[in-house]
């Protein structure tokens, strides 16, 4: 086993990024044949609860291995995402439509939890 931990991605204030990253350093035995992997860890910051953690997160990545170095996570916003428009969502066999309405899921702001390890 490698090394986890946790850190935090900030998108800054209000009205947000659409990209965030953070690199974590401090992993002297990282190599660039290892394997990272990050994800967002619904734990309260100062400026989202857990429960926006699970509901609405940001896409996280991790990569970029500097060997003996560290790595670094990435955060993309689900923006651009159609919001479906009120209709048939949960009626079996049917999927929610889209009316060309405009409207897209918002970009992520403040700062957000993710854990990370690696082998």
């Amino acid at each position: 086993m490698g090394a986890q931990g946790s850190t935090t991605i900030t998108f800054g204030a209000f009205p947000g990024a659409s990209q965030a990253s953070v690199a974590v350093t401090g992993q002297g035995a990282i190599t660039a044949g290892s394997l990272v992997e990050a994800w967002l860890l619904p734990a309260a910051t100062a400026d989202h609860s857990s429960d926006e953690h699970v509901v609405d997160p940001p896409m996280i990545t991790a990569g970029s291995i500097v060997a003996g170095t560290g790595f670094t996570i990435y955060a993309t916003a689900r923006d651009g995402i159609p919001v479906p428009d009120a209709g048939p969502l949960g009626t079996q066999g049917q999927e929610p439509t889209y009316q060309g309405h405009g409207r897209t899921a918002p970009m992520p702001y403040g700062i957000w939890n993710v854990a990370w390890v690696w082998n």
